[in-house]
């Protein structure tokens, strides 16, 4: 059998971020039938990881439970890298991610990535439904994230271990939309991947606070950003705009504080938004890291934002409605990578 490989764009591997999209009309059931498939898919194409995102209370994203889907996903696949985009820690105790992540890279070992963040992923009542507390500070972060870590180090005098994981080399990865994650990354000298695919204002700034302030460690001897891209590609640009439009309704309802599942395309998305809202819309999904349009163009903008940002790895997200058209806008990505 012939290993798949991971291409490359500009000398850069890309990764898949997927956030399990349930469509409207559909549910988590097909919802999961369709990130199997791209999956596997994009592993064929040569892509170098597939991660998922915790998010919570939102009718229209399917990876609340991240870590079983994780398994689900690495089980489905062979070879590329499957991981977390990002376990939202204040959310969860440190013991159940190091036991959850020590079973995962136990059943697929060498292939398993813990992406961690500091957000919610949710609004507070969800997160009071997760916690049962809305006690917890900014400063508790880093002190989570060393209880973490201790887990995974060999410890016989700790009186609470982590049983798998005690003793396994799971990377983990500081997830940011801010300096937070910047900063504690670049002083733990761990890898980095910022959320510029809606947050792209902050993402040199982010990248440079790292890159500055980075510490090399037993981890990393330099620093290693990833940045988030969002990527709606087709064959003609006018499909790919009316394909994006999923995206920005999914936007808009999230702005509204009333939350959907994942709406299809419409021909006029000016009719469903106030100018004040699109204005929003528009800053929150940047051109620079949000790219629609023909695979050149989309070559072309990808070219421009690996430039501008040095990155050393993209992950691309891609909220389209279609599933067909989903793995085509993957596909031309892959067609760019050699």
């Amino acid at each position: 059998m012939t290993a798949i490989q991971t291409k490359h764009f500009q000398g850069i591997p890309l990764s898949v971020l997927d956030l399990a999209p349930i469509i409207e009309g559909s549910n988590a059931e097909q919802s999961f039938k369709n990130s199997t498939d791209l999956a596997q898919h994009t592993e064929k194409w040569g892509f170098h990881r597939y991660w998922l995102a915790e998010h919570h209370n939102m009718p229209g994203i399917a990876s609340s439970a991240t870590s079983v889907i994780i398994g689900h996903i690495a089980g489905a696949t062979k070879q590329i890298r499957v991981g977390s985009g990002g376990i939202m820690l204040p959310n969860h105790a440190t013991l159940v991610i190091a036991e959850q992540f020590g079973t995962l890279e136990s059943l697929y070992p060498g292939r398993i990535d813990l992406g961690i963040g500091r957000a919610p992923g949710s609004d507070q009542a969800t997160a009071f439904a997760l916690r049962r507390t809305l006690h917890s500070r900014v400063e508790d972060f880093p002190l989570q994230l060393d209880e973490l870590q201790a887990y995974f180090e060999v410890n016989p005098s700790a009186r609470v271990r982590s049983f798998p994981g005690e003793g396994l080399n799971i990377p983990i990865w500081l997830l940011g939309s801010s300096d937070f994650s910047a900063r504690l990354a670049a002083e733990k000298g761990l890898p980095f991947a910022f959320a510029s695919h809606f947050a792209s204002e902050y993402t040199l700034p982010a990248l440079k606070i790292y890159r500055d302030h980075f510490k090399p460690s037993h981890v990393l001897n330099e620093p290693y950003a990833m940045v988030g891209v969002n990527i709606i590609a087709s064959d003609t640009e006018e499909k790919a705009q009316w394909l994006a439009t999923s995206q920005q309704q999914q936007f808009l309802s999230l702005r509204r504080g009333e939350p959907t599942q994942l709406k299809p395309p419409i021909d006029d998305i000016d009719a469903v938004w106030s100018p004040f809202e699109r204005a929003a819309i528009e800053k929150t999904l940047d051109s620079r890291a949000t790219i629609v349009g023909t695979p050149d163009m989309v070559k072309q903008k990808l070219t421009s934002f690996l430039e501008e940002t040095n990155a050393n790895e993209i992950i691309v997200n891609s909220q389209i409605f279609y599933h067909e058209d989903r793995l085509r806008s993957y596909e031309i990505v892959a067609n760019m990578m050699e």
